[in-house]
């Protein structure tokens, strides 16, 4: 689990450090990065299953009280702290799970932004190409 955590996190990051350079590569990283995000989310599920413990429906009081808490600004351990530091394992595994929905929810429309780009303005090599065709045919 805390690999498949790290490497969510690392890859998101390692991706758009890479943005300046390659948006392709900046689309893949982050692809990884919510595939790590999946293998997390199915490890907390496995978690409950295997302890027999309920897993909260997504309209359930509690999920609706996390997407509000998800939707406070700024966004710091601060805000759940008091839960998964007072709650026994099976509300903070089901606080995890709603945390990963909304962050794949968020990189979902980011990797849709960032395709929307690259189709639009192309990669690095795109532009470096149109650039040098424009100074080919503008001989100044």
């Amino acid at each position: 689990m805390i690999q498949s955590a790290r490497s969510g996190k690392k890859n998101i990051l390692e991706g758009s450090k890479a943005a300046s350079t390659s948006k392709e590569t900046e689309i893949k990283l982050t692809n990884v990065g919510r595939s790590s995000l999946e293998e997390l989310l199915d490890d907390y599920k496995s978690f409950l299953r295997a302890r027999d413990l309920k897993m909260w429906d997504k309209d359930s009081k509690e999920a609706q009280f996390m997407r509000r808490l998800g939707s406070k600004t700024p966004q710091t351990f601060e805000l759940y702290r008091g839960f998964v530091e007072t709650r026994p394992p099976e509300v903070t595994a089901n606080i995890a799970i709603c945390l990963i929905h909304q962050a794949n929810y968020l990189i979902d429309r980011q990797l849709d932004r960032l395709e929307h780009d690259f189709l639009k303005q192309g990669g690095l090599r795109e532009r470096m190409t149109r650039a040098r065709l424009a100074v080919r045919n503008n001989p100044h």
